[in-house]
């Protein structure tokens, strides 16, 4: 059947068509967004410290996404017995917040546009980076919102207050968030020994409300102890930075740093951190396309994101 030279019952493989998120419908106005998710690609990197190239994120990540685009049926996990994400998840992609280059807070401000789209529409919102300095302006969104705790997975505390004069880079958010009032804490898992925060930067996170875990007291205390660490019914906003993952397996960033996680170990966190809390937004940033000729750094970031909102989503359907 063909309509206008277009046939309705093309297969629309992977590798066909444009890049939206798990080629989910795009949504160009943002006043007309009637969806359960809405992703935001935010390709900005002008507040990384060393490599630059994060502003391709998104389009890594939304390219890599379209492997896993399910179709109506969803995903069946033979493990769990679920399927995730089925067609009455409706998950949109609003394209990118315009990015000026070397203008970070107009670069912000509409970032933090998008985010309100997406809020106010009722959807969750699904951030791509662009760097970690994007998670300022997504912080900033809720602030209509009431109380939330974050949690970041990430190789590095992001806890400076300003260097070099500089209070909006990636070294910064975890910093700017937790002086928000309505962040009521930090859990900050997978920082390690490479981390760029002086001792001082820890000493703050700590009397600011962060419990900080690295990658071996993660492992040690495994999936659900560590979940269970979390503030009971808080709700979560989370921040996943790429480099929180072994360069092994997630090259692909500015600054990648060794003994990071493994696939599973994220996985498992998230999905008991679903089971146990309401999730009310996320960021994922840091992904470097150019630095991983393999790909695997944008199909890994598509995977666990897809993943997080089946396993939210699956959540919510039990619940309801």
């Amino acid at each position: 059947m063909t309509q206008n030279g277009y046939d309705a019952g093309r297969l629309d493989l992977p590798f066909v068509g444009i890049s939206t998120f798990g080629k989910r419908p795009y949504v160009a106005d943002w006043t007309a967004i009637d969806a359960d998710v809405a992703v935001l690609g935010a390709p900005f990197d002008a507040g990384t410290q060393f490599r630059s190239g994060a502003r391709f994120g998104p389009r890594g990540v939304r390219e890599a996404s379209t492997l896993f685009s399910f179709g109506h049926a969803g995903a069946y996990d033979h493990e769990d017995d679920a399927i995730y994400l089925p067609a009455s998840v409706r998950i949109v992609d609003m394209g990118d917040a315009d990015i000026v280059h070397t203008n970070t807070e107009l670069s912000h401000t509409n970032i933090e546009t998008g985010v309100r789209a997406a809020l106010k529409a009722g959807a969750l919102p699904v951030t791509i980076g662009g760097d970690h300095s994007v998670n300022i302006p997504c912080i900033r969104a809720f602030d209509d919102q009431g109380d939330i705790h974050i949690l970041q997975i990430d190789a590095h505390l992001d806890f400076v207050d300003e260097r070099h004069g500089v209070r909006h880079g990636h070294g910064n958010p975890m910093r700017r968030a937790a002086e928000h009032p309505y962040v009521t804490g930090l859990t900050q898992v997978g920082i390690r020994n490479v981390s760029s925060t002086a001792k001082e930067g820890y000493e703050d996170a700590r009397r600011m409300g962060s419990d900080i875990l690295s990658v071996r007291q993660a492992r040690a205390l495994g999936a659900l102890t560590l979940a269970q660490r979390l503030p009971e019914g808080a709700r979560l906003y989370i921040t996943i930075d790429i480099d929180a993952f072994c360069p092994s397996i997630a090259p692909g960033t500015g600054t990648p740093s060794h003994g990071g996680f493994l696939y599973y170990e994220v996985l498992e966190l998230l999905q008991q951190v679903a089971q146990r809390h309401d999730i009310v937004g996320i960021d994922l940033v840091e992904v470097a396309p150019d630095y991983d000729t393999s790909g695997s750094t944008s199909i890994l970031a598509a995977q666990i994101l897809l993943n997080l909102l089946g396993f939210i989503f699956h959540q919510r359907a039990i619940k309801a």
